[in-house]
């Protein structure tokens, strides 16, 4: 019972990604052509939404719901990061899918999300094995 409303919000989450259609492979295809716009708002609109979240934790140094400060910590770069994305984002036009929404496509009946699901693990955990021997 404890865990419920992440259950609740998981599920939520996955309804809005199957609605908007952002889990669809066809869309993610159709953005990686550019043949449409839909996902470039969707993603657009995220960004936008996350700045905006971002500068009001900031201004109004608000606090997580047990009264602690929220502190974001100014990220450094490194030259892994476009290797890094350029990996993912590769990842995510050959198979169609982004980690995120994964669960989402397995729910909603795309059976090769399962696939999909087990190479996102297992490229986490290589990451985890070679995290420490890879360039800063």
């Amino acid at each position: 019972m404890k865990n419920l409303k992440y259950l609740v919000m998981g599920t939520l989450f996955g309804v809005i990604l199957t609605k908007s259609e952002v889990v669809s492979w066809f869309r993610i295809q159709e953005m990686f052509r550019f043949q449409s716009f839909h996902m470039y708002g969707v993603i657009g609109s995220a960004i936008v939404v996350g700045m905006l979240s971002i500068q009001l934790i900031k201004r109004n140094r608000l606090r997580t719901i047990n009264g602690e400060e929220i502190r974001l910590a100014d990220k450094q770069y490194s030259h892994g990061v476009w290797l890094g994305g350029l990996l993912f984002g590769l990842g995510w036009a050959i198979t169609g899918a982004c980690p995120g929404p994964l669960f989402a496509q397995l729910g909603s009946g795309v059976p090769a999300a399962a696939v999909m699901i087990l190479a996102a693990l297992a490229g986490t955990w290589t990451y985890s094995a070679l995290r420490d021997k890879l360039p800063m």
